[in-house]
């Protein structure tokens, strides 16, 4: 072979093939043909179905982490709001608990100025109402302390009364406050009257650790008096009206040896806790022996010497 036929150019460094305008003119008819196909005859969804078959697990994959922290973001976002509404629930039925009970306080003091009122009409004296403070501090005596004195015109010797009977006596006047000693007090008597047989006795104080409550001394064994009979203020001291419920026989013991009769008795007043009392006038005037209870006084403790009374 002659070597002037020989071709001495270079070879091209880069294989040559379709300039890029006219690819670009190719793939550009192309995409177009097919949008209008997938437009008009939808020949794309079977390849876009297959595609996202085929893509799911994948994308499955990838979105669980995400999913997992957004699950841990949400537990502990809804565990603090779980704990504020519960504090807010709590803070609610705190409130709401407070306030039954004031309501609850608010009816039985209701309940009880009514029956207070009720036992001032039965009395049918002067009465002025008075609030409890505070128990005397003395261990050897059953005191309580009123915020009524001499200046609202309490007298030594007042009757005190309840909603259910008699509490006590004023002892002890100080100008704006007063002592009263209770029925329970050792030192404290008061003339009473059995209302089903109609004998008279005196009822003494008698505290002790089993429970405070009364006594009956000087009550013959002969007398007429069972567990269970009331008691009422009989009106001979001059001091308590008469008629006023005392207290209830809760015990009766008839010795052979002794010719008086061991007798017991419960207040029908609230003798502890009690909050709002009743301060009489004192009656000034002493009911005439009748014909069915002679007998019983003239044999009762009260023409004995040396017994206590009321009686200021």
């Amino acid at each position: 072979m002659p070597l002037g036929t020989l071709d001495r150019t270079p070879p091209p460094f880069f294989k040559q093939g379709p300039s890029a305008l006219s690819k670009l003119v190719v793939f550009s008819a192309l995409a177009l043909f097919l949008m209008v196909a997938d437009l008009r005859f939808e020949v794309a969804r079977p390849v876009r179905a297959s595609i996202a078959a085929a893509l799911y697990p994948v994308q499955w994959l990838v979105l669980q982490p995400v999913q997992a922290l957004a699950g841990v973001g949400g537990y502990f976002t809804s565990l603090h709001n779980a704990q504020q509404s519960e504090g807010e629930a709590l803070k609610r039925l705190a409130t709401q608990a407070d306030r039954t009970l004031q309501l609850e306080q608010m009816a039985l003091e209701n309940q009880r100025l009514r029956a207070l009122l009720a036992m001032r009409e039965r009395t049918g004296t002067q009465a002025m109402g008075a609030q409890v403070l505070y128990d005397a501090a003395d261990p050897y005596s059953r005191k309580i302390v009123i915020d009524r004195g001499q200046t609202q015109g309490v007298q030594a010797g007042s009757p005190v009364i309840d909603e259910s009977g008699v509490l006590g006596q004023v002892t002890r006047v100080y100008p704006l406050v007063s002592e009263v000693s209770l029925l329970i007090d050792r030192d404290m008597a008061i003339p009473v009257l059995n209302t089903r047989t109609g004998v008279r006795s005196v009822a003494y104080g008698e505290p002790s650790t089993k429970g405070d409550g009364m006594e009956l001394r000087y009550t013959l064994a002969s007398a007429d008096i069972a567990q269970g009979d009331l008691l009422t203020t009989s009106g001979v001291d001059g001091v308590y009206p008469p008629g006023l419920p005392v207290a209830r026989v809760t015990l009766v013991e008839r010795q052979a040896e002794s010719s008086f009769s061991r007798i017991e008795a419960e207040p029908l007043a609230q003798v502890q806790g009690t909050l709002h009392v009743l301060v009489l006038t004192p009656a000034g005037t002493t009911l005439p022996p009748s014909p069915m209870t002679a007998p019983a006084r003239a044999a009762g403790p009260t023409d004995r010497p040396g017994v206590r009374s009321s009686a200021p």
